[in-house]
């Protein structure tokens, strides 16, 4: 399978910015699709809905790569956040995925959430093989389009490819990852010297390159694939990475677990606590085994790019 006609949904976005320029470089011809706002070598297609005509958007396409969604809410203030998240990110999304199946497209590549599985992990990794517990309503929202798309290709034909992420860092992430950025770059003391998690993150450039395999490897037709960087890293060393490629040392110092824990639920924000001391490890030996994917970006090497290059940015 080589490249053709790619249409990349969300593409303005964290990870489909890269993805549209990766692929160009070499050598695809891609539909950038945005809500609003295209720049040079962008598709404005309007507000993502369930009664959206993609027509005019697919012709000559081959294959899908599927990143707009509603995300992660902080103080989400809808009557009815699941019922929001479903609107995106299953109606619409399925919406898209039956137009596609009637025009002929031939893969359709849904990019998930490793919270699909769960939000932590206590004595194994998550695996392609572990059974789905979303944790959030995002999450939820993430497995029913899952279900969905798998039950639309079934009776059509046309391909999947599902590949769910864990956290995707880089220097221009959204989302927690820049809160950490930011909170890193003060340099102020932390309460996490006594933290020893495990967690399996991804950087931009990794992930980049895994959607790219799954455009053009036969092996990936009907595949789950659980990914990341291959190495895990606890909060502290993840911190510190970080400080360094700031240049800056990292001022950790010891609190207990136990009242980390309470802080957390007494201001509300257990899941914030769940993010920097949980573990939540995935396996990726089928990503490794299947197609042979072996990631680009060295974790260390990855993290403190971000850290420096978040840096790089406040000063120019």
């Amino acid at each position: 399978m080589s490249y053709e006609k790619i249409l990349v949904t969300g593409a303005n976005g964290f990870i489909g910015t890269a993805l549209c320029d990766f692929l160009r470089q070499h050598g695809a011809d891609v539909i950038a699709a945005v809500r609003q706002n295209a720049q040079k070598n962008e598709c404005e297609v309007g507000s993502f809905s369930a009664s959206m005509d993609w027509t005019h958007v697919l012709k000559g396409c081959k294959t899908i790569v599927h990143l707009a969604a509603r995300a992660h809410v902080l103080d989400d203030e809808a009557r009815d956040p699941l019922a929001e998240f479903r609107a995106i990110n299953v109606d619409a999304t399925l919406n898209l995925v039956r137009q596609a199946a009637r025009i002929g497209i031939e893969r359709f590549i849904f990019i998930s959430s490793i919270g699909v599985n769960g939000a932590e992990t206590f004595l194994k990794p998550f695996s392609e093989l572990s059974t789905p517990q979303p944790y959030s309503n995002y999450a939820l929202s993430k497995f029913e389009a899952e279900e969905g798309l798998k039950d639309i290709c079934l009776h059509t034909g046309m391909e999947f490819v599902i590949i769910r992420p864990p956290l995707v860092y880089g220097h221009q992430a959204p989302g927690n990852f820049r809160s950490l950025l930011k909170l890193t770059s003060k340099g102020l003391p932390l309460p996490l010297k006594l933290v020893k998690n495990q967690r399996s993150i991804i950087c931009l450039e990794n992930l980049v390159s895994f959607i790219d395999l799954c455009i053009i490897s036969k092996k990936a037709k009907n595949q789950i694939f659980l990914i990341a960087d291959g190495t895990d890293v606890s909060t502290p060393m993840l911190i510190e990475l970080l400080s360094e490629g700031m240049d800056k040392k990292a001022i950790l110092f010891p609190v207990s677990m136990s009242i980390l824990s309470l802080g957390a639920r007494l201001i509300g924000r257990r899941h914030l606590y769940t993010q920097l001391c949980g573990s939540l490890q995935i396996d990726i030996a089928k990503a490794q085994d299947l197609l042979g994917w072996i990631p680009p970006v060295n974790i260390s090497d990855g993290i403190r790019r971000a850290g420096q290059g978040y840096l790089y940015e406040k000063t120019v």
